[in-house]
């Protein structure tokens, strides 16, 4: 017995090393032979495919980065996320003489609050990238497949030597690259202007926790970008498929809660509701809402970009609201905590590109 016992991680530990080898095995494996194909060809279709990815990648990513379109939204973008920055550097500049009026010292993770921090009369750079960032993911694939398809162009791309998901995969993949520039390059130049104008000295904590944030966002915004790609096959005109988008954008992100919130209390209310009733009302809310991109992208932000944020259940916050000693989580624990919601999100875009690509297989195209 005891032999038995001290072999069980060792056979656990390889029963996971040959599953992730068959994993692998199964990503490497080449592709059946065709009828009437043989091993070379075969080999010099593949590189044919692989050189016309290529081509098709970049020949998409030109297309967006040289679009009036791209830089019309970039210009947007820029403004609004600069504008959000002078006035966090307002609010907190307004919260600092305050604090030091009554003796007290600054608050830690200064740079951080210029991203989340609103203005006066503005939202944070976090509030603008959560509502205007999944209109710049729609905007980038609400026409990716009909466009082509009423210009004439889609079946002269699929006469092409390439197999034909490679045409929906470039055009994802060069959406996805846009979306993840993009938001680097925002997140770039609010971190270059906030060093010069407030003259906070951020961490190394902080530099890792805002380079985690940008990389959520972008992830945030390529689940609108998959979306916007399934209608896009789905419907025959550009408009029915942005109109389609967007419309889907505005209920998971303004009326879902309406719809959970109706729900819990349907459920769970009452005038003799109990403690225990109250935070299943919650769960259920909150478990609703979390179907949405959105709402999972905000409780992830918000964990990351404000170290202060313990939990994001029901019971944490009755106890910070009871007057719980405020304490900092630490970057891996703020990572435990949000870890679910960024593999949440990245399943969604799976799921939706996964859906666009069934899609557009079984798509038929004509002149």
């Amino acid at each position: 017995m005891e032999a038995s016992k001290a072999t069980t991680p060792d056979a656990g530990k390889k029963s996971a090393g040959n599953l992730l080898k068959k994993i692998v095995d199964w990503f490497m494996e080449e592709d059946d032979l065709l009828p009437g194909e043989t091993p070379e060809s075969h080999a010099s279709n593949v590189r044919t495919n692989r050189r016309g990815m290529a081509v098709l990648y970049r020949k998409e990513l030109a297309d967006h980065l040289c679009s009036r379109r791209f830089w019309a939204l970039f210009a947007l973008l820029m403004i609004v996320s600069v504008a959000s920055l002078y006035g966090a550097i307002g609010s907190l500049r307004q919260t600092a003489l305050a604090a030091q009026s009554q003796g007290q010292g600054v608050s830690e993770f200064q740079f951080l609050k210029l991203f989340t921090t609103a203005g006066s009369s503005i939202y944070s750079f976090q509030s603008f990238l959560g509502f205007l960032g999944p209109i710049f993911g729609i905007m980038l694939g609400f026409d990716a497949i009909n466009n082509e398809q009423a210009q004439g162009t889609l079946n002269r791309l699929a006469a092409q030597p390439i197999y034909r998901d490679t045409i929906i995969n470039a055009k994802f993949l060069a959406g996805a690259t846009v979306v993840f520039l993009t938001v680097f390059s925002l997140g770039g130049v609010l971190s270059g202007l906030g060093l010069l104008l407030s003259g906070t000295k951020p961490v190394a904590e902080e530099w890792v926790r805002l380079v985690i944030f940008l990389l959520l966002s972008g992830v945030y915004i390529s689940v609108w970008l998959a979306i916007s790609v399934l209608f896009s096959t789905l419907s025959r005109h550009a408009a029915t498929s942005a109109l389609s988008s967007i419309a889907l954008w505005l209920f998971l992100t303004m009326f879902l809660s309406l719809v959970a919130s109706g729900l819990a209390n349907a459920m769970f209310a009452g005038t003799h509701a109990s403690a225990q009733d109250v935070i299943s009302a919650y769960r259920l809310q909150t478990g609703i809402n979390r179907i949405s991109p959105y709402y999972l992208f905000s409780e992830a932000a918000s964990v990351l970009m404000n170290p202060n944020v313990r939990s994001l259940d029901i019971m944490s916050l009755v106890e910070y609201q009871n007057g719980a000693l405020a304490s900092y989580l630490s970057l891996g624990q703020s990572l435990l905590q949000i870890w679910p919601h960024l593999v949440a999100m990245i399943m969604e875009v799976v799921i939706g590109f996964a859906l666009a690509y069934i899609s557009f297989m079984r798509k038929e195209i004509r002149a």
